[in-house]
């Protein structure tokens, strides 16, 4: 029941990210700060949900799942954060994708798809570091951490 709660949470957020920034009414560091947000909302929900029966991961995805939501507020009820963290922000936004990624290949070592759910967050937080690098472009950016939330859900369903 957990599992599947999870797994369609991170599916709706994941859809939401990747419909979101079509509407193209937000700016950079809210947009931003939202990708964040919903990655630290999935991981805290994770973490408790892990608690029972994988302690050490658990308490990784809750202490990652608050520094994240720290992130996100500054960013999206602060602007002049990005403007102080412009460079940084999107090496950050990629690099935390992909420790999440590799604490899900932590935590996932039993199931069957959990090797592929971190793989591809490695793979997908490199190519955020790739294409924030040459092309800051905020909607290409927040699906890709929607494409990862996506793919995280599906795998999990099917796992279950």
């Amino acid at each position: 029941m957990k599992t599947k709660f999870i797994s369609l949470l991170a599916i709706l957020l994941g859809l939401i990210l990747i419909i979101f920034p079509i509407l193209g009414f937000i700016g950079v560091s809210s947009l931003i700060g939202l990708s964040v947000l919903l990655m630290s909302i999935y991981l805290l929900v994770v973490g408790v949900s892990i608690i029972d029966y994988n302690a050490r991961g658990a308490i990784l995805d809750l202490i990652l799942g608050m520094l994240l939501l720290f992130l996100s507020i500054g960013l999206i009820f602060n602007p002049a954060l990005l403007g102080f963290l412009s460079e940084i922000t999107l090496y950050l936004a990629g690099i935390m994708l992909i420790i999440v990624s590799v604490a899900s290949l932590i935590n996932n070592r039993n199931s069957r798809y959990g090797f592929y759910v971190g793989i591809a967050g490695i793979i997908l937080g490199l190519l955020y570091i790739i294409i924030g690098t040459y092309l800051s472009n905020p909607i290409i950016l927040g699906a890709l951490i929607g494409i990862w939330l996506v793919i995280n859900g599906v795998l999990k369903l099917m796992d279950s």
